[in-house]
């Protein structure tokens, strides 16, 4: 069931929000405000380390020394975090490498982190999400 409210916003800050919303291709004011709700609270879940899912991905030089090595052994010291992985070539010399996880906030923030840390690494980056089902 769906519920209205009105909201009170300074001209310049509406202005800006809609400048956000035709920049992501929204159809409505509704919609956006509903996915900033929606982001607070994934983040909420985050900050109160609940059981979360994220996308870690990396992007890293195949040819740096023993760099595929030490991602995979940190990756075996969070086995039971790891859903799935995905490795793509995207040209000679650079992989991605994108990691779908679970677990606690604070666990999966810790993976990421040890990743994003390995020499070689040229781009690391956590995706945060949730079940989202306290959403409903």
């Amino acid at each position: 069931m769906l519920k209205r409210f009105s909201i009170s916003l300074e001209e310049n800050l509406l202005e800006i929000f809609d400048n956000h919303i035709r920049a992501r291709s929204y159809t409505n004011r509704s919609e956006a405000i509903r996915d900033l709700i929606r982001k607070a609270f994934v983040k909420k879940e985050w900050q109160a380390d609940k059981e979360v899912m994220g996308v870690i991905s990396l992007v890293y030089d195949h040819h740096q020394h023993k760099l595929q090595d030490k991602v995979t052994e940190v990756q075996h010291g969070y086995h039971h975090h790891i859903v799935s992985t995905t490795h793509v070539h995207m040209d000679h010399d650079n992989c991605l490498e994108v990691i779908i996880v679970r677990g606690k906030a604070r666990e999966i923030q810790e993976l990421s982190d040890k990743l994003v840390a390995l020499r070689g690494i040229r781009d690391g980056h956590l995706a945060m999400s949730s079940t989202g089902r306290f959403l409903h």
